[in-house]
């Protein structure tokens, strides 16, 4: 499988840009350790597999096609980036100080993350415009050379992610050492989560 220099850094860049994946990674690595940051990269690396099938399938065409159907996902998206907003506030929020080695929290993690990139429907769009411009118009077998662009997206996507959690937690010990700072984090987050939720609810195809 051939990649081209441009697939792999417009990837990149897409990918490295901060958005809802950032900070559900960076809030598990802050408030529960590397191997939550792990778990926070993979899940949101999951979330986007639905739409990258969408793309694939021609389903996302349906999406853009159908304003009942996109407005629907569009609002159901922003309801829960405005609930991760209030979770994150609370003080047993995604940003609450947990053990390392604590199974619950890292299944909440995964969940969250899935559901964060599942819910936003511009994924969905962005696969359908992005994927078929690296794809020759001579292309014997198409829908599985977006596959195989798709699994390298979705690795790359880990890859960041997991490289931007794991240098979150190595200043860990710094934040729970300043309650004052994870506080100020706390409320950050949160005003970030609802600042992305009012931009996708205002999101037009």
């Amino acid at each position: 499988m051939q990649l081209s220099r441009e697939f792999l850094a417009t990837s990149l860049i897409v990918i490295a840009v901060p958005g809802t994946g950032t900070l559900i990674t960076l809030a598990a690595a802050l408030s529960r350790g590397r191997r939550a940051a792990v778990v926070a990269a993979l899940g949101c690396t999951l979330g986007i597999v639905p739409h990258m099938l969408a793309a694939i399938t021609g389903s996302a065409a349906l999406l853009s096609a159908s304003p009942a159907a996109f407005t629907t996902l569009r609002y159901a998206g922003a309801a829960y980036l405005l609930y991760m907003a209030w979770t994150t506030a609370r003080a047993d929020g995604p940003l609450q100080l947990a053990s390392m080695h604590d199974a619950r929290s890292h299944g909440r993690v995964v969940r969250e993350a899935i559901l964060v990139n599942a819910l936003n429907p511009k994924l969905s769009l962005f696969f359908l415009a992005f994927l078929p411009q690296f794809i020759d118009a001579g292309e014997a077998q198409p829908t599985q050379r977006m596959l195989e662009l798709s699994l390298v997206f979705m690795a790359l996507t880990f890859a960041v992610f997991a490289i931007y959690g794991l240098l979150a937690a190595s200043v860990r010990d710094h934040i729970l050492s300043r309650p004052g700072v994870l506080r100020w984090m706390r409320w950050s987050f949160a005003a970030a989560f609802c600042l992305l939720a009012i931009q996708l609810a205002w999101l037009h195809r």
